[in-house]
């Protein structure tokens, strides 16, 4: 996967790109992050981006003939998705991470100041994401923790292909606890089926947790799951009742 981001401060991406997996994940040849200052592309002698919003107002624009001259650029030759990173985009998922990681290219665009022209949102675009309701000074966080999200889905790049399928949210779940050595901690003890070698017990109990996890901080996702019998049993059992 070819991944371009579009920033005015490209220096905030080294410390994150260049650690941990992301770091793992360029080195295998599984993605290739790329940082373009689209300062680069402005066609004033000062390199301006942004200019006062028509019609008054506080704050500042971001112009389009910066961002459509540096996405031109990157796209010559081929039509990839070209990500808008806004607090009134649609809100990041899972669901939207697996279907990024089946792109080959991506193009993120991080703005600054009050906004961005209009019509960067309706001709550059193809997709515009929040990754929740708040707001940050600029789009380059949030364009870090899609990237990351999207990455390690990547094949090969965790190591172990079971992980990303056994994600909080790629089940419809949240994830189920997870314990290590020491067996006994404190007195705090792992809990007997994990030590029992019974993979098939040690499996309904992981769905149970799993469920009981998902009802207690989460009920909202059990409304959008396709619930097995035997979810729906368990899930009874921990006092929930199925909705009409």
């Amino acid at each position: 996967m070819n991944i371009s981001v579009l920033s005015i401060f490209p220096e905030m991406f080294g410390g994150v790109f260049n650690a941990s997996i992301l770091k793992r994940a360029q080195e295998s040849g599984a993605v290739s992050l790329t940082v373009r200052d689209f300062r680069e592309f402005a066609t004033d002698k000062h390199h301006k981006v942004d200019d006062y919003p028509y019609g008054g107002g506080a704050g500042m624009v971001l112009k389009p003939e910066p961002l459509f001259r540096a996405v031109e650029n990157l796209t010559e030759g081929h039509s990839p998705r070209i990500i808008l990173m806004c607090p009134q985009g649609e809100r990041f998922t899972q669901k939207k991470a697996e279907e990024l990681a089946q792109e080959d290219d991506l193009i993120f665009l991080c703005g600054h100041y009050e906004g961005y022209d209009e019509r960067i949102r309706e001709h550059l675009i193809t997709d515009e994401i929040s990754i929740g309701d708040f707001v940050l000074t600029g789009g380059e966080l949030a364009a870090m923790t899609v990237i990351d999200s999207v990455v390690r889905l990547l094949p090969g790049v965790l190591g172990n292909e079971e992980s990303p399928a056994l994600d909080s949210f790629s089940t419809g779940f949240l994830e189920h606890p997870h314990y290590t050595r020491p067996a006994d901690f404190r007195g705090m003890k792992v809990p007997d089926v994990l030590l029992s070698g019974n993979h098939a017990e040690i499996e309904r109990w992981r769905e149970e947790q799993s469920l009981r996890r998902t009802l207690e901080r989460r009920p909202d996702l059990l409304g959008e799951a396709e619930l097995t019998g035997r979810q729906k049993e368990v899930l009874r059992k921990l006092g929930w009742q199925e909705e009409d």
